[in-house]
C-alpha cells in the first residue's frame, strides 16, 4: 500500500482545537507555495477560514486566486458513494479533479488537503466504509502529490478506542495526532 508522505488524522474534542490544527496545516503549505484544499462541513469551514484570517491569510484573496479550495464535505460524499460504499473510481475522479485544478499550469505540484469525509461517514454508522475511504485515498498518492490532513471527532470514538476498527483508521495514517492524552501513542 502506497501512502501520502504525510497522512495525518486529529482525533479533536472541539472544534477550535481542530480548526487551528487545520489553519496551521494549510497555512504552512500556502508559504511554500502550495495549494489548499478544504473538504469540511460549512460550520468547520467557517472556523478554519477564521483560523486561517487570525493567521493573516487574506482567504478571498486565496479563492480568487484559486490557491485555496473549499468543498461542502457532505456534498462529495454523496458525489461518489453508491450503496453506502465509496465508488473508487467515482471518488477518484472527483478527488483528482480538484488536485489537477488546484495544480493546473504548475506541476509538480504537491496539495495540503483537510478533509472530515471519514469522519460523516463513522457519525453515520459506517466505519466499514470509513476505513475503505481512508484505504482510497492512500491508493490515490500512487497518481497524485498531497499531504493529507484528517479529522475524526473524538467524541464518536469515546467507548470504541478498543474496537479494532479504532486501530484500523489511526494505521490507514503516517502521523496521529492527539490532542486526547489518553489516545497518546
Amino acid at each position: 500500500m502506497t501512502t501520502p508522505q504525510y497522512h495525518a488524522v486529529q482525533f479533536y474534542r472541539d472544534e477550535q482545537s481542530l480548526a487551528r490544527t487545520v489553519a496551521r496545516f494549510l497555512a504552512e503549505g500556502l508559504d511554500a507555495g502550495q495549494p489548499g484544499l478544504v473538504i469540511a462541513t460549512p460550520a468547520h469551514t467557517s472556523t478554519i477560514v477564521e483560523q486561517l484570517a487570525e493567521r493573516g491569510l487574506d482567504v478571498n484573496e486565496l479563492r480568487r486566486t484559486g490557491e485555496l479550495k473549499f468543498v461542502d464535505a457532505q456534498k462529495m460524499l454523496d458525489s461518489f458513494m453508491v450503496d453506502g460504499n465509496a465508488d473508487h473510481a467515482r471518488f477518484k475522479k472527483t478527488v483528482g479533479d480538484l488536485i489537477e485544478a488546484l495544480c493546473a499550469g504548475r506541476p509538480p505540484c504537491p496539495v495540503r488537503a483537510y478533509g472530515e469525509l471519514v469522519d460523516l461517514l463513522w457519525q453515520d454508522g459506517n466505519a466499514d466504509a470509513a476505513i475503505k475511504l481512508e484505504m482510497l485515498w492512500n491508493q490515490l498518492a500512487e497518481a497524485y502529490d498531497f499531504s493529507l490532513l484528517c479529522g475524526y471527532a473524538f467524541g464518536h470514538f469515546y467507548k470504541e478506542t478498543r474496537d479494532p476498527r479504532y486501530q484500523d483508521v489511526r494505521g490507514q495514517h503516517s502521523h496521529v495526532i492527539d490532542t486526547v492524552p489518553e489516545l497518546s501513542v
